[in-house]
């Protein structure tokens, strides 16, 4: 059933809205997959916080108007699903990709990050981007290091120390 205007609009104004809060998007052909599946992967999207939807590519040209996702305007064409990552930039790289690994029928056509349109290939290396919690975790481990070592550094001398005592006792109790 087709949309009205006044539908169009709300779509439009919905999907500009999550444009301009995402921090990537791709884009799949969905052509063959089922409606399961696709009930699926909506599922699968709400669980990760990645916005999912089928849109009519003029609809998603209107909306990424003005946007950093301006960039994807001209690649859009045929049946596509777009998925903008919403929590980290990785997020809608990863639900496509793990998604597509059981599906062949959903084929990524291209990932747009930082206002720059990427081919397809670039997906896999986006879907390796860590989460906010594992970039946390890495910048703490790296300043934590530095901290350490000092610490092991001052405590040596003392342990050499105690391990030199050591040794001078066992060798007088073996005499």
């Amino acid at each position: 059933m087709p949309l009205n205007l006044e539908q169009k609009e709300a779509v439009v104004a919905e999907v500009a809205e999550v444009a301009a809060k995402a921090f990537s998007v791709v884009a799949a052909e969905y052509r063959g997959l089922t409606v399961g599946e696709m009930t699926e992967l909506r599922e699968k999207a709400r669980e990760t916080g990645v916005y999912l939807r089928v849109v009519k590519n003029t609809l998603v040209r209107k909306a990424v108007e003005n946007t950093e996702f301006e960039c994807i305007q001209d690649a859009l064409a045929g049946p596509l699903i777009v998925a903008f990552s919403m929590e980290d930039p990785g997020s809608a790289a990863r639900l496509v990709k793990d998604f597509s690994k059981d599906h062949d029928k959903l084929a990524t056509k291209f990932v747009s990050v930082g206002g720059q349109l990427l081919a397809a290939s670039e997906l896999e290396r986006l879907s390796k981007l860590p989460t906010k919690d594992q970039a946390i975790s890495m910048l703490m481990s790296v300043m934590k290091a530095p901290v350490e070592k000092l610490v092991r550094t001052l405590a040596e001398p003392h342990a050499k120390l105690v391990r030199t005592v050591d040794a001078v006792r066992e060798q007088k109790q073996a005499a």
